[in-house]
């Protein structure tokens, strides 16, 4: 590497400058006083881990997006997280072990082998919660609202959310009895909404099989009038099925009664996360970007592997991406500006006005520079013998 080149970063990898560093930390602390105000407890998880801890029971969905390396204390092979909910799993269940409902939330790095799509980097800031210990549908209803929440605090005027459940998914490949390979190949013509292709695997099966009722769920999607359209096609499927429907519907009243203003979407194809999550999914989008703004949804298996398994439904938002996309709007003070002066009563000032307000001390190197580019609005000159704030023109 040349001396001119060492500045590079890799690619997907960036530094946050001001003022973006500044509102970025600004909405971080914003969104953990939210989550705690509402009853979650902030848990501070390592950068690296045992890769069997990252990547255990229904978290081997992160195994691409995971750097690994190994320890050289142990010979044992870590990992850097690639998402943080696996180890809120860890903490609850192995660490905490608290009995009841537990509410945990988190903020930091996490880094991705490969950024998800052209317009993101690969060391995303989340942020997120994650409750533990509640199968009700009160507590997706929480989590989800807290999301919204999340996103109002960003300054995102309109939001989209898309609602779906895999089981319904789950059970019509089940009852299909399909082979490995075909079930593959159906999962992924699914997960890419390729309807012709799911056509051609699923032609031969006959009207009302698990097989044609998956071709018909391919073809819906929509608002509110894609889930009646769901019933009738789904009707008879199993209890399952019509459990998850109904819970579906229940939500959707729910959230169109409490936010109106959210436009509510159900896929049928979404089936992100799949060998993650194990029943409601969610993912909330902002008009022009195509990639979700926060997503979650329940994981109720994810604890077996700690050797505690707990119900668990949570989400994650990406905080970086919400300040590019939101008008949030930071009233930041002006500073204040000091002169480079040894004057002992000038640091007592300065000392009492750092207990509310930002003074910036020149140094002697100073001398040429217009405070009004250290955003500073105001000064301190001393007068009468006294020093005082003068407000710049």
């Amino acid at each position: 590497m040349t001396i001119s080149d060492r500045w590079l970063l890799p690619d997907g990898v960036e530094d946050i400058l001001p003022p973006l560093a500044g509102k970025i930390e600004s909405l971080r602390r914003e969104l953990m006083d939210t989550y705690q105000r509402w009853g979650y407890q902030l848990v501070i998880p390592p950068l690296i881990e045992y890769l069997e801890s990252l990547l255990t029971g229904t978290g081997n969905d992160l195994a691409l997006q995971t750097f690994k390396l190994t320890d050289q204390l142990t010979g044992r092979m870590m990992g850097v997280r690639a998402d943080m909910t696996p180890q809120a799993a860890r903490i609850d269940a192995h660490t905490l072990r608290q009995e009841g409902v537990t509410r945990l939330c988190y903020a930091g790095h996490v880094l991705h082998t490969r950024p998800p799509h052209m317009l993101t980097g690969r060391t995303p800031i989340q942020a997120g919660c994650e409750l533990f210990g509640s199968q009700s549908p009160v507590a997706d209803r929480e989590v989800i609202a807290l999301m919204l929440e999340s996103l109002r605090l960003a300054g995102l005027p309109r939001i989209h959310l898309d609602l779906a459940h895999v089981s319904i998914y789950q059970e019509l490949v089940a009852a299909a009895g399909f082979d490995q390979d075909t079930e593959q190949r159906i999962f992924d013509a699914m997960r890419r909404k390729s309807v012709p292709e799911l056509d051609q695997l699923l032609a031969a099966y006959p009207p009302g099989s698990p097989a044609a009722r998956l071709r018909q769920l391919a073809r819906i999607s929509g608002g509110r009038e894609a889930l009646a359209e769901a019933r009738v096609a789904l009707e008879g499927a199993s209890l399952v099925i019509d459990s998850a429907l109904q819970q579906l519907e229940l939500l959707a009243e729910d959230l169109a009664a409490g936010y109106p203003e959210v436009e509510l979407g159900f896929d049928f194809c979404e089936l992100r996360g799949y060998n993650y999550h194990t029943g409601l999914v969610f993912a909330a989008y902002a008009p022009g970007h195509g990639e979700a703004l926060a997503k979650g949804g329940r994981y109720d298996a994810i604890g077996k592997d700690f050797g505690r398994a707990r119900p668990a439904t949570g989400f994650s938002v990406d905080v970086r991406a919400l300040v590019g996309l939101g008008h949030r709007v930071v009233n930041r003070p002006g500073a204040i500006w000091a002169p480079a002066d040894a004057d002992p009563a000038l640091a007592g000032v300065i000392a009492e006005l750092r207990m509310t307000e930002t003074v910036i001390q020149a140094l002697p190197e100073d001398g040429q520079t217009d405070p009004r580019t250290r955003r500073c609005d105001r000064q301190l000159v001393k007068q009468d013998g006294q020093w005082a704030i003068q407000r710049l023109d």
